[in-house]
């Protein structure tokens, strides 16, 4: 061979490269960003499960138009969910409830900033309404 089809094939060799290391850095951002879109999903399903907790009668195992049961420990999530983790990431009650409110947590599974933290959310449950927070990505 020529030195210059040996050119072009090494010339090749690195754009392909350069390639696959472009396309498996776009994999890993788009893997993130659905991670915490996930998490924020699970979470916005709990605040829902916390507002019904909210309403429901004492006597049936609710709130009677408080927070208070759903404390920051597994009792507390219990109430919500049976599972406090899945395939998105793990799940908490981050600051105990109290009358008016209670704030949820997940944490993700996947790095998106990469700065060794997993994509966290929180989100303080009202009696009629929801405050979101990214944490981080």
């Amino acid at each position: 061979m020529g030195q210059q089809q040996l050119l072009l094939i090494v010339l090749s060799v690195i754009i392909v490269g350069i390639a696959v290391v472009v396309g498996i850095q776009m994999f890993s951002a788009s893997s993130a960003s659905s991670n915490l879109e996930a998490v924020t999903g699970d979470l916005l399903n709990l605040a829902s499960r916390a507002q019904q907790f909210y309403v429901k009668p004492s006597g049936l195992g609710g709130g009677g138009n408080s927070f208070s049961g759903l404390t920051a420990n597994s009792a507390g999530i219990a109430k919500l969910t049976p599972k406090a983790s899945n395939d998105n990431g793990t799940y908490t009650i981050s600051t105990a409830g109290n009358g008016t409110s209670v704030t949820l947590q997940g944490l993700g599974t996947q790095d998106g900033d990469g700065d060794g933290t997993n994509c966290t959310v929180r989100i303080t449950v009202f009696s009629d309404s929801l405050a979101t927070t990214i944490v981080n990505r």
